[in-house]
């Protein structure tokens, strides 16, 4: 059973700290945080559910990889505008009979990636759910005035490029919806269990003003990108052989194409950017992937080597589209 709420808020409290302390002059403890944006800077606020059942299970998912994640999502956001996170919130609803146990290996999951980027958990709410746990993190961000990176920038001849390796997390799924649970490790599918938001790679590309676009791939390439499309008004033409797939297992086996098409929870960066100047092939150690180009043509498309041309629909994650977890 979870602590009581007085003492569960004083057991945050204790362990969540302060991050940077000149920007967070009162955090929990108060009934509103006090924030200082940086001089010249405007907030970047976004907010996520993570909620069991539907994105993560007890029975699949360690309690640290659960708070992890949950954070991660709102980080992910705050790196495709090319921002700084500063302070997060947490609103957390828990069952009567959940152990202590979880509720501690949650918070230890969240707060250690706190920690990495150098940020604080400074509020929030409890409440004791009547099924399963929900949790929803907002998290405050800032960016240089008139800097964020938006999806309307792309125009067509630009291309279009990708962090990291695709796959890797819709790849964990399939094996767990299959029952082939055994098979999932956090070593073979780190990206699924311990996703790390691409924060620098998103800075320096605001920082050296060379994405026209960006979005990170929380719902899938296609899914993602055809978000970038709509709102620039442009399509694509993605290049089959250039999409970076995740490779798992001993064998180092690409994952199925499907999987880096239209599966999430990546959390990678998807940009576009003029063909001048160059993007270089790796930013702040991460690889950039270059798989295709904007184009006049408002839809999204797929070359194969053979020069097969095929028209891509959006198959990633859309809520009250398909079944859950």
């Amino acid at each position: 059973m979870p602590l009581s709420e007085k003492l569960l808020i004083e057991h945050i409290r204790r362990r969540a700290g302060r991050g940077k302390r000149s920007r967070i002059p009162a955090g929990i403890g108060d009934d509103c945080a006090v924030i200082r944006l940086p001089p010249r800077h405007e907030a970047l606020v976004t907010t996520d559910f993570s909620l069991e059942g539907v994105h993560f299970r007890r029975e699949w998912h360690p309690p640290d990889a659960v708070g992890h994640r949950c954070l991660a999502r709102g980080l992910s956001d705050i790196a495709a505008m090319g921002g700084e996170p500063i302070a997060a919130f947490l609103s957390l609803a828990l069952p009567a009979k959940l152990p202590q146990s979880w509720v501690n290996r949650f918070f230890q999951g969240l707060l250690n990636l706190a920690h990495q980027f150098q940020m604080s958990l400074v509020g929030g709410d409890t409440a004791e759910s009547p099924n399963g746990i929900l949790a929803d993190i907002v998290v405050l961000g800032s960016v240089p005035r008139g800097k964020a990176i938006l999806r309307s920038g792309a125009r067509p001849g630009d291309r279009v490029y990708v962090t990291g390796e695709l796959g890797s997390s819709a790849t964990a799924l399939d094996q767990l919806f299959s029952g082939r649970k055994k098979k999932v490790s956090v070593t073979d599918f780190p990206r699924h269990f311990f996703p790390v938001p691409r924060l620098d790679a998103g800075c320096f590309l605001r920082e050296n003003n060379l994405a026209s676009s960006m979005i990170d791939t929380s719902d899938g390439l296609t899914t993602d990108l055809s978000h970038i499309c709509e709102e620039s008004g442009v399509g694509a033409m993605l290049n089959a052989a250039a999409i970076p797939r995740a490779v798992i297992g001993a064998a180092r086996t690409p994952v199925d194409l499907k999987f880096a098409l239209h599966g999430g929870e990546d959390y990678e960066l998807l940009f576009t950017a003029s063909p001048r100047p160059k993007i270089p092939p790796r930013i702040k150690g991460v690889r950039v992937s270059d798989i295709g180009v904007i184009t006049r043509k408002q839809k999204l498309q797929l070359i194969y080597p053979d020069q097969r041309v095929e028209t891509l629909e959006a198959q990633g994650w859309q809520h009250f589209a398909r079944k859950s977890m």
